[in-house]
């Protein structure tokens, strides 16, 4: 074997047993060599090459002594979370979000301004810049320190980050949302539908965080679906998946017309409903009656686990789901559990820094599973 071969292998072998080191540390308490050698199965020569590597780029840190402690201890090492950040955006038809976070997904900063419906393109954009900038000064953030950056957008999004249709936001189609970030973020941009990004923070840190297959619907003033199967986002073969209201018998394009019936704010309505008023009630029959035709029917085709309801009408979940079960009841071989989502306004901007993180952790770890934190 060649010098340059042997020295490729090497190089190989070191990378390996870092990202092995990277995965048992991650997430875990701090331990001492003799633990760490012991977890990842390397010598513990190996292991403090590897530790002192980690320290050195920061990406590992040395604990502390415990204050009391009799003798000499052993050192700790653990994984450092501030070794880098991950931002989330969420643009969507009224708002846009914004979270950062270290690599544990510690939130850091938060920002949210509003944007009027009508809104076009220009102005939205530069909303959404805006809100970014606010989140990272305000954290303290640079954003040379981001390793990832996440965008969720209504719509059906592809894989390079463009906007291939939208109707729920003016002038949106066309628009390369991975393009825009990336001129002012110099770290990779990940964009995908709000919905698909709300499943993935459910699965983080949601109601379905023990759950391998679930539906996640997205419900408010319109319905957004994401799909979960076998423990991963499910996307289709075009990233078409859970596109549910593009079929006109599901039910979901009139589901909301029912609720516009009430005079007043939604939320008057779902109030109504609760204090026993007979029309609101009536008409929440109807829209959940809609949006239980498309459920079922997913229900019935991926036999998930779960149903979670999420967006902005999980807020009167003690109105809405009790229905939906009911609904359900009638139309399935066997009724999910119906669970709604407790993640609230910042569920999608939450996804959205998971997928960053996804990629970070792809990048520090390999291809190895994700580790929730």
């Amino acid at each position: 074997m060649s010098d340059e071969i042997l020295g490729g292998d090497l190089s190989r072998l070191r990378q390996l047993n870092t990202q092995t080191a990277l995965r048992v540390l991650r997430g875990a308490e701090p331990m001492t060599l003799t633990e760490l050698a012991k977890r990842t199965g390397l010598s513990r020569a190996s292991t403090e090459d590897v530790v002192d590597d980690l320290i050195a780029q920061r990406r590992v840190a040395e604990v502390p002594p415990v204050a009391g402690v009799m003798g000499r201890p052993a050192r700790r090492y653990r994984f450092r979370g501030d070794a880098g950040h991950a931002l989330g955006v969420d643009i969507g038809a009224h708002r846009v979000r914004a979270l950062v976070t270290d690599l544990d997904g510690t939130v850091l900063g938060r920002a949210q301004a509003e944007v009027p419906d009508s809104a076009g393109r220009e102005k939205r954009l530069a909303a959404a810049d805006e809100v970014v900038d606010t989140c990272l000064r305000d954290s303290g953030v640079d954003p040379a320190d981001l390793w990832g950056a996440g965008v969720a957008s209504s719509g059906l999004v592809d894989p390079t980050g463009k906007v291939v249709l939208s109707v729920a936001i003016p002038e949106w189609t066309g628009l390369n949302l991975a393009e825009h970030f990336g001129k002012k973020i110099q770290a990779p941009v990940l964009v995908d539908n709000d919905s698909r990004l709300a499943a993935l923070a459910e699965q983080w840190r949601g109601v379905a965080r023990y759950a391998k297959d679930f539906i996640y619907l997205l419900a408010g003033l319109r319905t957004g679906l994401g799909l979960v199967i076998d423990g991963k986002l499910h996307r289709g073969f075009a990233g078409a998946a859970g596109e549910m209201g593009a079929l006109p018998a599901a039910g979901w394009i009139r589901a909301q017309d029912h609720l516009a019936t009430w005079e007043g704010e939604v939320g008057d309505l779902f109030a109504a409903a609760r204090a026993g008023d007979r029309r609101a009630l009536g008409a929440v029959r109807r829209y959940v009656k809609d949006l239980s035709v498309g459920t079922a029917a997913l229900v019935l085709a991926l036999d998930p686990q779960m149903v979670v309801l999420g967006g902005g009408f999980s807020r009167s979940a003690d109105v809405l789901l009790e229905p939906l079960r009911r609904e359900l009841d009638k139309q399935c071989i066997r009724t999910p559990e119906v669970r709604a989502s407790t993640l609230g306004e910042e569920s999608v901007a939450l996804g959205a820094v998971r997928l960053a993180l996804d990629h970070a952790e792809r990048a520090m770890f390999g291809e190895a599973a994700r580790l929730k934190s």
